[in-house]
């Protein structure tokens, strides 16, 4: 007993001993920029500090493996008259998935350079706006605007061999006019089973499900809604409980009322943050790894934003315009934005 004791003694001493994250007071950053005047890029999977993957407009998916110095793109046609442009991109730990806007929409498998259709999708009203993979590498899921009363989603799990759409009678209904934005390839989020989606439009609302995709739940946020341009564009959780979401007007981009919210009990309840304050707009958000949840960035058009509390309070640190980001660690990160591709090194 006295052995117990002394153990919970000495346990609870190193949680009370333990320090404190310091977040860091970033006032302004540099970003070098990688040109690719061939096309728009909205979607990127990092793998470490010298690669990158992305999938964007005319067809392109690419990679660099050596810092920036060599780009290597695959060019990719359908039926060699159709020009795919591709929003959302997806990592299995074995193979690179794309998946493109528009009729018809076309999901890509890209594996030692070459690229499969793993599947297509033919409807007036089909676009699909953002693709992953969970943990486990093998259940995967896209999403994409109604083509009937319910969010278009598809999921897989076999690694992306095969992919299923959910009938609408396992989907929450969608309202008139809801929908999703294909801004970043982040208006998606999963930690282990779990997959948040958030939308905009008519509604800003979070579909939640626990169970790889199966289930789903819907809750309402307090996110600027009512037409077609406003509403979530990103959304990004730091364990199962807190997360972050942000978005706005991208027709008024200066803007920044009702434009981000934070939950701490896994998208049950969201609170306003930075209200009527800076940033405005913004298409992607992302906290830092191993920052105890204060880290985070966001970027967009208007330029690149930074908080260290959580999101809270925030600063503009860069002009400089991105669609995304994404972090290797709390001290690298890769971007992509209109015709280029930028990368980040904090101190």
């Amino acid at each position: 007993m006295r052995r117990i004791a002394t153990f919970i003694f000495a346990f609870l001493f190193f949680i009370a001993c333990k320090e404190e994250y310091i977040p860091r007071n970033i006032e302004r950053v540099s970003i070098k920029e990688f040109k690719m005047d061939r096309t728009s890029i909205r979607a990127i999977q990092v793998v470490d500090h010298k690669s990158v993957f992305y999938a964007g407009s005319n067809g392109d998916v690419g990679f660099t493996t050596d810092n920036g110095i060599i780009w290597n793109a695959l060019h990719i046609r359908y039926q060699d008259s159709i020009v795919p442009h591709f929003r959302s991109l997806a990592f299995n730990g074995k193979d690179y998935f794309a998946f493109s806007i528009e009729n018809p929409g076309l999901l890509y498998k890209i594996s030692d350079g070459k690229f499969t259709l793993q599947y297509k999708e033919e409807h007036p009203k089909v676009f699909y706006d953002a693709l992953t993979f969970f943990d486990d590498h093998l259940h995967g899921i896209a999403v994409g605007d109604p083509t009937e009363n319910c969010a278009s989603i598809l999921l897989t799990s076999n690694g992306g061999k095969t992919w299923q759409k959910l009938p609408c009678k396992n989907l929450p209904e969608i309202a008139k006019g809801e929908a999703f934005f294909a801004a970043s390839n982040t208006n998606i989020k999963t930690i282990g089973s779990t997959v948040w989606v958030a939308s905009g439009g008519s509604k800003a609302r979070i579909l939640k499900s626990t169970d790889f995709g199966q289930n789903w739940t819907v809750t309402q946020t307090p996110i600027i809604q009512g037409n077609g341009p406003q509403g979530i564009y990103s959304i990004d959780f730091a364990n199962e409980n807190k997360g972050i979401i942000i978005g706005g007007n991208y027709a008024k981009p200066l803007e920044n009322s009702a434009n981000k919210a934070i939950t701490s009990d896994g998208g049950k309840t969201w609170q306003l943050v930075a209200d009527k304050q800076q940033p405005n707009y913004k298409s992607c958000v992302q906290y830092l790894p191993n920052t105890d949840v204060k880290e985070v960035f966001a970027v967009g058009k208007t330029g690149v934003s930074f908080s260290n509390n959580g999101g809270k309070t925030w600063k503009n640190v860069s002009k400089h315009s991105y669609y995304a980001i994404q972090f290797v660690d709390k001290n690298t990160a890769w971007l992509s934005g209109h015709q280029k591709i930028g990368k980040l090194e904090l101190d």
